[in-house]
């Protein structure tokens, strides 16, 4: 039975980036980075605010690019999904359907997937326009009208947000009051470049090749309308992959992993990196740096020390 020292499970800026750590290191890293490989940022278009491309640069490139680097050092990389795992037994067991891989340790790095409307025209302009990450795409908006679906704290704060950019904001959610905490309803309400449309859904994204418009639908009287704008923000809420874990790690109210000094588990020898168990700040670069600080916790691991990185 061969054991790998270290297995890491997505790809992404986590992902990869421990990956290269521990491949520099000739940790030997196996990385099953799924089928969408790169994870969300390859979803986005330009990427403005990653360090050291100060002309930008899109995301999908962004991502072949820490691939290359860290294969560059040894990270072997399949780019199929975990279908299940046993961390209960030593050395740890990662399914890739039918295969087996067994590992010294474990950096688990598969992100969190935005919720989507599941609309065809949604996917369809994803990057052109439609975006679920405000704080990643605001800049591209200026002067622009754009909508924000949704009605939690998440949809209060990019609405803001927005404000700093766009014309002005549309907020469309389904009911007839937000579910956001009093202050940022308040914050919101009061911000004269936004307003609300109350008890209606997007039912499409109009637009070819970028967006144009979305069509609205008044869920209390069955009207639709017609929006002109030029930009589409999907705030309804994040989803971290963690369903295949099985309820085998602690796991907050909101399926976040519960992580302890950062990166580690409450299993020895697992550790956790990027957007999994971050819920506040879902940036690229924050989380190359958990997945940096999960490679050096694992080699510290592996090399037998004690907290020592």
């Amino acid at each position: 039975m061969e054991v790998n020292n270290l297995i890491i499970i997505g790809s992404g800026p986590a992902g990869y980036s421990a990956a290269l750590y521990a491949a520099r290191e000739d940790f030997k890293p196996l990385l099953v980075g799924g089928f969408q490989k790169g994870g969300q940022l390859t979803l986005t278009g330009v990427v403005e605010n990653y360090p050291g491309f100060p002309e930008g640069i899109d995301g999908t490139t962004l991502m072949e690019l820490f691939r290359k680097q860290s294969e560059r050092f040894g990270a072997k990389i399949i780019d199929d999904d975990v279908t299940s795992v046993d961390l209960s037994k030593r050395p740890f067991e990662i399914n890739v359907g039918e295969t087996k891989n067994y590992s010294k340790s474990v950096i688990i790095a598969t992100g969190a997937s935005a919720m989507w409307l599941g609309l065809e025209s949604e996917k369809r302009l994803t990057g052109k326009g439609v975006s679920s990450c405000a704080t990643c795409d605001g800049p591209f908006f200026k002067n622009k009208d754009v909508v924000v679906v949704g009605g939690g704290d998440t949809a209060m704060e990019d609405s803001n947000f927005l404000t700093r950019f766009a014309n002005s904001v549309t907020i469309v959610h389904r009911r007839n009051e937000f579910r956001a905490s009093k202050i940022m309803q308040k914050k919101t309400l009061s911000n004269p470049k936004i307003r609300v449309i109350w008890d209606s859904v997007v039912e499409e994204v109009i637009g070819a090749e970028k967006v144009e418009g979305v069509k609205i639908k008044n869920l209390k009287t069955g009207e639709t309308s017609m929006l002109k704008v030029g930009g589409v923000f999907v705030a309804i809420g994040h989803r971290p992959n963690t369903q295949f874990l099985n309820g085998q790690l602690k796991l907050d109210e909101k399926g976040y992993i519960i992580t302890t000094d950062e990166v580690k588990t409450a299993i020895e020898g697992v550790f956790v990196a990027g957007d999994v168990a971050d819920h506040k700040y879902r940036q690229a670069v924050t989380a190359a740096s958990s997945g940096v600080k999960a490679a050096l916790e694992a080699r510290a691991y592996l090399n037998g020390a004690s907290g020592s990185v």
